[in-house]
């Protein structure tokens, strides 16, 4: 578990800033180059790139060098750290609305 909660932090904290929630954003459209991801954003080329590596440590991003072109694309079972933590937490709140609702449909009923 605290494996798990570990690099679901790291997850979180990487998606919580909105130019690398953009950059997710962009490459669930496919790959592309660093510099073409960058144009998209209003910043210096270094500061860009500290976003990417952020998102690359985190394991949400792949980068791969060719040349003098890095190519960057979505690591989608990374994502999937959220989801299943997104529908661990909904079947909780699910279950706490239903005995909610069953304690206010019948209040006499134990």
């Amino acid at each position: 578990m605290a494996q798990y909660s570990a690099e679901l932090d790291g997850v979180l904290v990487a998606l919580a800033d909105p130019t690398r929630r953009g950059v997710i954003q962009r490459l669930g459209r496919g790959p592309t180059s660093v510099g073409d991801l960058a144009r998209e954003f209003p910043m210096t080329l270094p500061s860009f790139m500290k976003h990417v590596r952020a998102l690359e440590t985190n394991g949400l991003i792949s980068t791969v060098k060719f040349g003098r072109v890095r190519t960057c694309a979505l690591s989608r079972d990374r994502l999937a750290l959220v989801d299943d933590w997104l529908a661990e937490q909904r079947r909780i709140w699910e279950e706490r609305t239903d005995r909610l609702e069953r304690l206010v449909t019948y209040p006499t009923e134990k």
